[in-house]
Order: C-alpha cells, then structure tokens, then sequence
C-alpha cells in the first residue's frame, strides 16, 4: 500500500517536475534534505507510480510542427467496437499529441501537430474522415497559445486553491 504523501514528497515532486534531471544533491539544496534521504523518497516515489517517467520537452515550432491544431470528431455510431477501431486508429497517428474522449456534442477533442496547412488537410481528409468510425470531424486552427501544460498542481490535501506545496 502507498505511503500518504507528506510536505517534503510534494515539494519532490514539484521540483522533480520542473526540472526531472535534478541530481539527489541538488533536489536536496532546493527542499532541505540530504541527497540519501531524497533519493530514498524518490525511488519511492517512482516505485508507487507517482513519478511515471523523465522525458526531454522537445520544441515543437523547431521540429517544424509550426500548426497546432483541435479537431473535434463525432464517431459515425457509438458502441464498444466503433470506440475501439478509433482508438487504435489514433493512438497509431503521431501527429495526435493528446486525445480525449468527451461527454456532450462531441465524442473526441485530439490535439494535433503538423508541418502546416497542406498536412493538415491531408491528416483530416485521407486519415481522419476515411474511416470507418467517424462520422464528422470539425478542426480549429490555434492561433495563440496562451498557456501549456507545465505540470500538475502540487498540493497538500485539503489546500485551498493556489496554496502549493512550497
């Protein structure tokens, strides 16, 4: 069984996902610990699925995905094998960074990145609404991005909103 989270977890965490290449040393500085102690906690941490991975933040726009786009999609039915075939479907799509299956209008929002408005046509028009589980698909080019995701919020149980675990 996991260990309830104390303060000195949390403050792990959120430092760990600021920066995931922190050394023991390091991460000790930054939350008042001794590396031993921190890389304890942390190993524990990765063992109970609280820390999944550690991965580089690639810029997209230098990649030359320079068009990020949401595309709202309707399965063409709603049953267990139709959700299924478009699931495989996306989850086999690099161009689909996040997928979301919704409660409302629509059935999905995918999050998608390509190298512009030619791709882009050619991911709706010869991937996305050939097949056989989807029904409509409705794009929205981002125009601006006014923030990403940076990490979960990090707090104690029972915190109020914006109280951190600092």
């Amino acid at each position: 069984m996991d260990e309830p989270l104390d303060k000195l977890d949390l403050r792990l965490l959120l430092e760990l996902q600021k920066d995931g290449r922190l050394t023991n040393n390091e991460l000790g500085e930054r939350i008042a610990l001794s590396p031993s102690q921190c890389s304890r906690r942390r190993t524990r941490l990765e063992a109970e699925g609280y820390i999944r991975s550690y991965r580089a933040h690639l810029d997209r726009e230098k990649l030359g995905l320079d068009m990020l786009v949401v595309i709202s999609v309707t399965l063409a039915t709603h049953n267990r094998d139709n959700a299924r075939r478009f699931s495989q479907l996306i989850n086999g799509l690099p161009e689909v960074l996040e997928a979301y299956a919704l409660t409302g209008e629509m059935d999905y929002h995918l999050k998608v990145a390509t190298r512009g408005l030619a791709d882009l046509s050619k991911f709706v028009n010869d991937v996305l609404l050939p097949h056989e589980s989807v029904q409509h698909v409705k794009t929205s080019i981002v125009l601006d991005t006014l923030k990403t995701f940076e990490g979960y919020p990090v707090m104690m149980p029972g915190s109020r909103h914006g109280d951190s675990a600092r």
